[in-house]
């Protein structure tokens, strides 16, 4: 098996060594051109009018001009409720055989995101350049043997007849290719159960039976895992059992506020590395070692970015997009800008805004970094509170405080006339909320300088509720969003508003 690791690392290391195009505008234009020619006799092709663009001597300019932005509700209105439907050529030229299930962090219905054969193939090559990635770490040929913990969803997928249903992770995992078999864990049996609770006392129970070298997962599954390894063998530390565990591939939300408590459970440090993964596809990776540099994007991998500024002249007050708003391409970015991404892709969507905002922190390496939601900005008054923002602020606080936050929310509510935020901090021992209430307060305020301003002006308060950690995870066990990529949203606005309020007024906080 030695030979196996041999011939993996030396692959990783050829693989890296290949140069790498820097014309990003170029690698896009092609992608584009591609995606437009494949789709070009689908209704959506024939609405656009894509044999007119592909005429065109700038396509770019003229897809902008002639194809709308979309986000999922309208794209599902006018056209994925046919793919749905199993119609075909739809907006991709071919039946739709996967839906991605997703309702992000906020909304309660489910979202239907189409997952075609190409883009499974994204996925795949996207992965692999995560793991050619890895030479940059150094790390020893043996690593390459050993097993791989993927916590998602469920790989049983509901069948109706036309398509397949699921969590884009069991989708993925369901389709990984044979040679990769063998590492993967926690294998095709405990892959299957959908319940949380099942599949957590399995993979605890076969844990000691593993050779894990990554796991990968939302920080928050992937610590109670940890947690439960610990507790049933008896022992100081997740290397008691897994001695060979080397890296952690998170994504979904910042690692930060989860960092600390990760740490706990170690003997020796991690390799963290960040991933830009959504039911839409795999945008960024961590690349170079260091997390500051950001995540590279994967610019020639089927999909076709466009950067609208994220400002009021493109957005409003509650993050919907404007229909006067205006998309960049790669080739106009700056560094150091709020960007919300649309996307063009390998299965079927066209001018799609994902929700997500990113910042670009190097140009020459296309690297960027998750900002936060179009729609979980906080701005009551003016504030302009992003989610990174708030992680970093509760990152500093729990320094300061020298305690472990790994959850958190923030509402906006009503003061008087004027307004104030209230928080739900996540801690699994007692502490004063006055004293997280100042500190928080002061660390926004050296943050982000619109919150400075308000809180002289509208902003007029900030309370403060502590509650262990389990009250967020049975909140999200009340919406059957345990496990897989599911996260508890960090700005709570609306009905979800009401349900955790309704939640923890009956909940029993117990230190």
């Amino acid at each position: 098996m030695a030979i196996l690791g041999s011939i993996l690392k030396r692959a990783v290391n050829l693989g890296n060594k290949i140069p790498k195009r820097t014309n990003y505008y170029a690698q896009q234009s092609k992608v584009l051109k591609k995606l437009i020619t494949k789709a070009e006799h689908t209704a959506f092709g024939e609405h656009f009018q894509f044999t007119k663009l592909l005429q065109e001597k700038d396509p770019i300019s003229e897809f902008q001009a002639n194809v709308k932005i979309y986000d999922y509700s309208s794209i599902y209105k006018e056209w994925w409720y046919r793919a749905i439907k199993g119609e075909p050529y739809v907006c991709w030229p071919s039946h739709i055989k996967y839906f991605a299930l997703s309702s992000g962090t906020s909304e309660a219905a489910s979202k239907y995101i189409p997952v075609t054969k190409e883009m499974l193939k994204a996925f795949k090559r996207g992965s692999v350049r995560q793991m050619i990635a890895q030479a940059n770490y150094n790390l020893p040929k043996e690593h390459f043997q050993r097993g791989m913990l993927m916590i998602g969803g469920s790989t049983l997928l509901d069948f109706n007849g036309s398509h397949y249903t699921g969590d884009l992770s069991g989708i993925t995992a369901a389709n990984i290719p044979i040679w990769f078999q063998r590492f993967y864990k926690p294998g095709k049996q405990i892959s299957k159960y959908k319940d949380w609770e099942t599949k957590l006392t399995e993979i605890v129970k076969s844990a000691k039976d593993w050779d894990i070298g990554v796991i990968v997962g939302v920080p928050a599954w992937i610590l109670i895992i940890m947690e439960r390894v610990i507790e049933y063998y008896k022992v100081d530390s997740i290397h008691d059992i897994w001695p060979n565990l080397k890296a952690y591939v998170h994504a979904g939300v910042s690692i930060e506020p989860y960092r600390k408590s990760i740490e706990k459970l170690t003997t020796f440090p991690l390799i963290f590395s960040d991933t830009y993964l959504a039911s839409e596809g795999l945008i960024a990776y961590q690349e170079r070692p260091n997390p500051e540099q950001g995540m590279r994007m994967l610019l020639d991998n089927a999909i076709f970015y466009e950067f609208v500024p994220f400002n009021d002249q493109n957005f409003d007050s509650e993050g919907n997009i404007k229909p006067v708003a205006s998309a960049l391409t790669i080739k106009d970015v700056e560094v150091g800008k709020d960007y919300a991404l649309l996307l063009s892709s390998c299965a079927g969507a066209w001018r799609y805004l994902i929700g997500d905002t990113i910042r670009f922190t190097n140009l020459e390496h296309a690297e960027i970094v998750i900002t936060g939601r179009t729609k979980h900005y906080l701005s009551l008054c003016g504030e302009h509170l992003s989610v990174e923002n708030m992680s970093r602020a509760i990152k500093l606080t729990a320094d300061d405080l020298k305690i472990d936050i790994n959850e958190f929310a923030v509402a906006g509510v009503p003061h008087g006339t004027l307004f104030a935020h209230q928080w739900y901090i996540g801690s699994n021992k007692m502490v004063s909320e006055e004293d997280i209430k100042t500190r928080l307060d002061f660390h926004l305020q050296e943050i982000n300088d619109d919150y400075r301003t308000e809180r002289i002006a509208a902003l007029k308060d900030v309370y403060v509720k502590v509650l262990s950690d389990d009250a967020f995870i049975a909140f999200m066990g009340t919406k059957g969003k345990l496990g897989s990529a599911h996260k508890f949203p960090r700005v709570l606005k609306g009905k979800l508003l009401e349900e955790w309020q309704g939640f923890i007024a009956n909940y029993k906080n117990i230190f």
